[in-house]
């Protein structure tokens, strides 16, 4: 039988693609987001193209309360519950001390906390049926600090370093990790940025997500080259050079 996968911020980019990658394999879906219409639509999309089982809630991830009882909800409605993707995010671009303080605490709580409570309530509810699979989607954007990015970079940063606390954690119970470093792929969240190097179609990310979902890597970026090659770079560029991109 085929994996109930619960995915977060599943209204649009990267969520909405995975959605229908994963219901032309053949799995079923449990979808959330805040907006409640954009999940109704797409859940018509994949049950007439795909004739998936698809199960959609209003989730804002900001509340963090919610998030348990909607992941609950899902797995009795299907019996069960396989994995669990942590998407939702937000992205705000501009220079510390200018990005506005409200942008910067939304960044932290969405991407963060937001994150975290998903991840949290998803351990609990795997540790009680005895396995799952728990996927986080950071960013590139993590691996160093770069100007006008620094609460996106700092947000993302924070979802690797807890997402590999919680896979020592886990280690031998019958729970997968997976942590996705996406570069940019063409979505809303990075169509305003004035440059997007190596970006790629959003089919193609969501094809190359869900390859590696379905495989539970460990840990990758996406697309792997050139951006596995590009993080290890990023470390050793000098600030004067970082600074120029001012």
């Amino acid at each position: 039988m085929s994996d109930v996968i619960f995915i977060t911020g599943a209204s649009s980019g990267l969520g909405w693609q995975m959605a229908i990658e994963f219901a032309r394999r053949g799995h079923r879906l449990a979808l959330t987001a805040r907006r409640e219409e954009s999940l109704t639509t797409l859940k018509q999309k994949l049950e007439t193209e795909y004739e998936a089982q698809v199960w959609i809630q209003a989730l804002d991830v900001t509340r963090f309360e919610t998030i348990a009882p909607a992941l609950e909800a899902a797995r009795e409605y299907f019996g069960q519950l396989d994995t669990v993707i942590a998407n939702a995010g937000i992205g705000y671009s501009d220079y510390i001390g200018r990005l506005s303080w409200d942008r910067v605490k939304a960044t932290i709580d969405t991407n963060v906390l937001g994150l975290m409570a998903t991840v949290d309530a998803a351990v609990l509810l795997f540790k009680q049926q005895g396995h799952g699979h728990i996927v986080a989607v950071s960013s590139v954007a993590g691996f160093r600090g770069l100007p006008a990015g620094g609460a996106y970079g700092a947000s993302k940063a924070a979802v690797t370093s807890y997402m590999e606390s919680l896979r020592a954690e886990v280690y031998g119970r019958g729970i997968d990790v997976t942590l996705l470093w996406p570069g940019y792929i063409d979505t809303p969240i990075n169509q305003a940025a004035r440059s997007r190097p190596f970006c790629i179609s959003l089919e193609q990310g969501g094809r190359l997500l869900a390859d590696l979902i379905e495989r539970r890597v460990a840990r990758a970026t996406v697309p792997r080259w050139p951006w596995a090659i590009i993080a290890r770079l990023l470390r050793w560029i000098p600030v004067a050079l970082l600074a120029r991109l001012t």
